[in-house]
């Protein structure tokens, strides 16, 4: 005859196991990575569209605030200038600072809702 009751050590499968799981991550620390890369990706968009906005606007270059702006988009978007060169001023920067800007959306957006899912 069998026996119905589990061998010592282990759970039958109608009944869940008890205690913490063996590979349990630590979500708290997942979470605020997460919300620091998704901070940091948001932040890094809003310089790159605050810079097209003042270009657009023919804000004052000279300004300090514009200044800082200008250099921090510049800082953010080494890797994609002059990839788009149309004779349009407006255009080329829209292009040139736009594309980084959704990027860094994307990517910070999407590596922050891979860690809060895992």
């Amino acid at each position: 005859m069998s026996n119905p009751d589990p061998v010592p050590g282990y759970h039958s499968y109608d009944q869940p196991p008890t205690g913490p799981r063996p590979y349990q991550r630590d979500q708290a620390g997942a979470r605020r990575a997460a919300l620091a890369i998704h901070t940091i990706a948001d932040i890094a968009a809003g310089f790159l569209g605050l810079w097209i906005l003042l270009h657009l606007l023919g804000a004052n270059e000279a300004n300090v605030f514009v200044e800082f702006v200008h250099g921090t988009a510049d800082w953010l978007a080494w890797w994609s200038q002059d990839i788009f060169t149309m004779e349009t001023e407006g255009l080329r920067v829209f292009l040139n600072y736009g594309l980084p800007a959704v990027l860094y959306l994307l990517v910070g957006h999407g590596i922050a809702a891979r860690l809060n899912r895992a």
